[in-house]
């Protein structure tokens, strides 16, 4: 089986008063193995109030479901990481070029974009509990929200759980996640047992893992009378999902396994080949794109050449 040579991450972020390192140069290609609404800002006491939520109850450009209508695309990031991708900072600008990346990927849907915002990454050090994560500030968590709204474009909390409970994590996001614009993502590469340290192997999930998340998503959607939630896997090789068939479809939850693999538009393809014909029933295609890792294998692959994958996907995204 062919392979690209990978390093993961040899220092992993620290997100500490809004300072962290960035990925090393080198990931693991799958199957390698590893080494404008206004958003009210937190008061003084540090407890954030609820933003204000969208007047209609609506997605951002309308209607309650995702799909057929939409094409998402997405940029993903962390606050001062420009390494994890293009979210870093000048939030307005990136959305602007986000809005453009998106009209180009529409091919007879209507565009909207996403932004996905890394809210806990995993981290080489135990931390104070041993979870190996942080956690942003739900202040940026705000920020990110205003501009999202700003631009009529989605929201996605992106979780890596290091050691913790990935469940845990996701409802810590509650808050959040009953707002009609928010979704979520989960990395399970940076999701690892006891006694394992993320970036020195691969974490994992299971099909049971992704559908307990799925049905807490669909209570929220339920309770609140929300539209559509986008719930988004990560995966980068067949080994960090097992049993994906055990995930189910949930009233109201849109779940998107999103295709990571990295290389060259050959080696991206294979991993789309061998990822997309196990998909659950009803998981929609996702495909992500590096602008580093993969340009080192050659151009990155455009628009026409994404859209060009068989099934389509659904959501694309950038880091």
């Amino acid at each position: 089986m062919r392979t690209t040579a990978v390093v993961l991450l040899s220092s992993m972020l620290l997100v500490a008063a809004g300072c962290s390192e960035g990925k090393s140069d080198d990931r693991a290609e799958a199957g390698s193995t590893p080494p404008s609404q206004t958003v009210a800002k937190p008061s003084a006491s540090g407890t954030s109030p609820a933003p204000a939520p969208v007047a209609d109850g609506d997605l951002p450009r309308g209607g309650r479901q995702l799909f057929p209508k939409y094409q998402l695309v997405g940029y993903v990031g962390l606050p001062g990481s420009p390494a994890l991708g293009p979210l870093d900072k000048d939030l307005d600008a990136k959305a602007d070029k986000l809005e453009k990346l998106a009209k180009a990927y529409a091919v007879g849907r209507t565009p909207l974009p996403v932004l996905e915002l890394i809210v806990v990454v995993a981290n080489g050090s135990p931390g104070k509990d041993g979870k190996y994560r942080n956690r942003i500030s739900d202040e940026k968590i705000a920020d990110y929200l205003e501009v999202a709204r700003a631009h009529k474009m989605l929201l996605l909390l992106d979780i890596q759980p290091g050691r913790a409970k990935i469940l845990d994590e996701v409802k810590r996001q509650e808050r959040w996640l009953k707002e009609p614009d928010v979704g979520l993502a989960y990395d399970p590469e940076w999701a690892v047992g006891p006694g394992q340290v993320p970036g020195k192997v691969f974490g994992r999930t299971t099909g049971a893992e992704l559908d307990s998340i799925a049905q807490y998503l669909s209570g929220l959607v339920a309770e609140h009378d929300l539209p559509e939630k986008a719930f988004v896997f990560h995966q980068l090789s067949a080994r960090i999902v097992s049993n994906e068939k055990a995930l189910k479809q949930h009233p109201g939850v849109a779940v998107i396994k999103s295709v990571d693999g990295i290389g060259s538009r050959s080696a991206k393809e294979s991993t789309w080949r061998k990822l997309t014909p196990g998909m659950a029933p009803g998981v929609h295609g996702g495909f992500k794109l590096f602008y580093q890792e993969d340009t080192r294998h050659g151009p990155l692959m455009t628009p026409a050449e994404v859209m060009a994958l068989k099934p389509r996907p659904e959501f694309v995204v950038y880091e």
